[in-house]
């Protein structure tokens, strides 16, 4: 079976679907990834996979401008003639459902998380909508990673429920993300995972730490993740150098394998104003660190409240400091036993061996005649 793999970097893929993709190859099956070309793909042509370069720019929101991408789309699909599609982010699900319908390809298709366009009631958020309708007309399955997601597609009439599956986001190795022995760093240290950008609550962490060291609180804060200043709701790079210069966070830049930053720190933060299924809260959460997440979709659906993490009202600085400052203060013995919850949350609902066995059986639907 040639099975075609679209998503917005091939980053992406390498780092979150890589074992998907080694499961396709050990059965037979001829695995074609389309993703910009980036410092990754050479990586998945050495696993095995057939690679097409494609002009995708993950951070804009033009539909007149990204409506080229179908024809690019188009071309490389008939070229290619996969059996079946499999598309991932936004860009791919809309504007790659739709080449592949051109081709009468079978597409399935994934809801990584509903972007910046679902968070304000725009021209831009209504365009996508109408899109997202026109092009979900389409796909054999749809997933979604989380419930809230799926619903609110649902009640928009986006997609008919028929149609629709959940799974537990793109799924946590949890042989290469496993559970640190607990310690205490004799300076509490907060880390929050994240692209610098707005969306993802950096600047109410930021008021927060700004909040919890005028009351005294001795602690570290740290940031790990990619400065986007190109990006439209970016952090300019003068004011992420004002934080560090001024010491009110560490930026500890970024890096190929966050495992270690995890395990050095004490609480995972993320205080964004949605996700799909936030992948950084599931490696916390597998290596048994306790978390303060928003309360919003994605977030609640990895924490739960005083189970393996806190909940803290999203753009709320007051209450995401108080909820800091709430960890800060837990004796061992209870972040020890947060941090244990979470690992066992991750490993009965979250590995990602389910996910690999939902998509391995809506392939074999598609195809009951191929050995899947």
């Amino acid at each position: 079976m040639k099975v075609a793999i679209v998503l917005n970097t091939s980053w992406n893929i390498y780092n979150f679907r890589l074992n998907f993709v080694k499961s396709l190859i050990a059965q037979g099956h001829e695995v074609h990834t389309v993703a910009p070309h980036d410092d990754f793909t050479e990586k998945l042509v050495e696993v095995g996979c057939i690679h097409h370069d494609v002009r995708m720019d993950s951070r804009g929101a033009n539909p007149i401008k990204d409506s080229a991408l179908v024809v690019e789309l188009f071309l490389i699909y008939r070229r290619m003639r996969p059996d079946v599609v499999l598309h991932y982010t936004i860009k791919p699900n809309i504007y790659g459902t739709l080449a592949a319908a051109m081709l009468r390809i079978p597409v399935v298709n994934n809801v990584c998380g509903l972007g910046t366009i679902f968070l304000k009631d725009n021209w831009v958020s209504k365009i996508a909508i109408s899109l997202y309708k026109l092009a979900f007309r389409y796909p054999k399955k749809v997933f979604f990673q989380n419930p809230d997601d799926l619903a609110l597609f649902v009640d928009k009439k986006i997609i008919s429920a028929k149609i629709t599956d959940l799974l537990p986001g793109s799924g946590i190795d949890l042989t290469h993300f496993t559970a640190s022995d607990f310690k205490r760093n004799k300076e509490f240290t907060f880390l929050l995972i994240s692209r610098l950008i707005t969306d993802k609550g950096i600047l109410e962490f930021i008021d927060a730490v700004k909040k919890l060291k005028a009351s005294g609180l001795k602690a570290r804060f740290q940031i790990l993740g990619s400065k986007d200043p190109k990006h439209q709701r970016g952090i300019p790079l003068n004011v992420i150098e004002d934080w560090v210069t001024s010491s009110t966070i560490e930026y500890l830049g970024t890096t190929k394998d966050v495992r270690k930053f995890i395990e050095q720190a004490d609480c995972i933060v993320l205080p964004s104003y949605r996700e799909g299924t936030p992948r950084t809260l599931l490696e916390a959460s597998s290596i048994a660190k306790p978390i303060v997440a928003t309360d919003v979709p994605g977030c609640h659906n990895v924490v739960d409240h005083n189970f393996n993490g806190l909940l803290c009202k999203h753009r709320d600085a007051d209450d995401l400091a108080n909820k800091m400052f709430q960890m800060a203060n837990f004796d061992d013995a209870t972040l020890k036993t947060l941090g244990e919850n979470g690992r066992r949350k991750m490993v009965e609902k979250f590995d990602e061996k389910i996910v690999i066995g939902k998509y391995l059986t809506a392939l074999a639907d598609l195809r009951p005649d191929i050995q899947l």
